[in-house]
């Protein structure tokens, strides 16, 4: 029997992400709520938000999607949304609701803060009150489940279930890979460390003067990156924004992928997808530590303290050593088949939602 599930979208959701993974379930039928088309087969509803104030703040956006009260409930089996916080979560609760039990609830959360400043914010905090009525919390990392304990909800209802990577689409082609090329694909802002990587260039140029730096993504901080890309003697290149198979060429034709990410008040690195694009690709990373992105980047990669420095050792680590390099490539490429395949990841969610379903 196919499963009918409902999503509803955070207003800036990105592509590829928790969506496209429900899409990927075995027997499952997506329709999703949502401001963008979505990537995957899913049947799109295009939605508009209410949404007073439009700084976007991870998963806590302030703001709440119009229609989804005009879903009927008799066509879907499960609605679903991303994190307990967000104000989207809250109307799935009030959805699954006014179903009366004919519509089950999941929420997808990555949340690694033992205590989210959020949830002590109205209407946060209504948000995830009412998400104690969930049927099904599917947890992408380990710490996620620590905290959603540490925040009285019942174990029964949670499952872990760490996220895939394409590795059809991510996998190791040896065009160019040879050059001292660093690459960093992750959002232009500060909690993800382009200013520290910038800084870390230099001082590897110093010793490998040839080294580059090729930067996609966007953010705030892209003033920062074109500033430097616009010196020919700096070795930095701005990729801009790209797809899933622009991203995967740009990784198979560098040599080490490199993020400094750092904790905010409300905000640490939870796992890093890019991480586990770029391993998949079969390059080492180094990244500092934040968070528990230690669950993506496990050794022989290197996480090392928030330092320009440090970053710079780890970098010359493997620059300066093809054989080194080669021999972590292939351990990461190994490791994300064995671990972290897409199939076989969103085929593991699929069993999530089963487990609850057959109880």
């Amino acid at each position: 029997m196919t499963r009918r599930l409902l999503w509803v979208s955070l207003p800036d959701q990105r592509a590829r992400r928790e969506l496209y993974w429900m899409s990927r379930m075995p027997d499952t039928k997506v329709t999703a709520l949502a401001a963008q088309e979505p990537v995957g087969d899913i049947t799109w509803v295009p939605s508009t938000y209410r949404r007073p104030i439009k700084r976007f703040i991870e998963a806590g956006a302030f703001a709440w999607v119009d229609g989804l009260e005009r879903q009927p409930a008799s066509e879907y089996d499960w609605v679903t949304s991303l994190e307990l916080c967000s104000l989207v979560t809250g109307q799935a609760s009030k959805y699954r609701r006014r179903a009366s039990g004919r519509v089950k609830q999941a929420v997808i959360t990555w949340e690694n803060m033992p205590y989210q400043p959020l949830y002590r914010v109205p209407p946060y905090k209504q948000a995830l009150e009412s998400a104690r009525g969930a049927d099904l919390l599917l947890c992408m990392v380990d710490a996620a489940r620590d905290h959603l304990l540490l925040n009285g909800f019942t174990d029964e209802l949670i499952r872990v279930v760490k996220p895939g990577v394409d590795t059809e689409i991510f996998r190791p082609r040896r065009d160019g890979a040879d050059r001292p090329q660093i690459v960093f694909t992750s959002p232009l802002a500060e909690n993800k460390g382009i200013d520290r990587v910038l800084e870390a260039l230099q001082i590897v140029r110093r010793s490998v003067p040839e080294a580059t730096l090729v930067v996609a993504g966007q953010g705030p901080l892209r003033p920062l990156v074109e500033q430097a890309a616009a010196d020919p003697s700096s070795g930095v290149s701005l990729a801009g924004q790209l797809d899933a198979h622009g991203v995967a060429d740009l990784l198979a034709s560098s040599a080490v992928f490199c993020t400094a990410p750092r904790p905010t008040w409300k905000w640490s690195e939870q796992l890093g997808l890019a991480y586990l694009e770029a391993q998949a690709t079969g390059l080492p990373v180094v990244t500092t530590r934040c968070g528990t992105n230690d669950e993506a980047v496990h050794a022989p990669n290197l996480l090392v303290d928030d330092d320009a420095e440090a970053l710079a050792d780890g970098l010359l680590r493997f620059l300066q050593d093809t054989a080194l390099r080669t021999s972590v490539g292939a351990h990461n490429r190994a490791r994300m088949l064995a671990e972290h395949d897409l199939a076989t990841q969103c085929a593991r969610m699929g069993d999530a939602f089963a487990d609850v379903e057959r109880s």
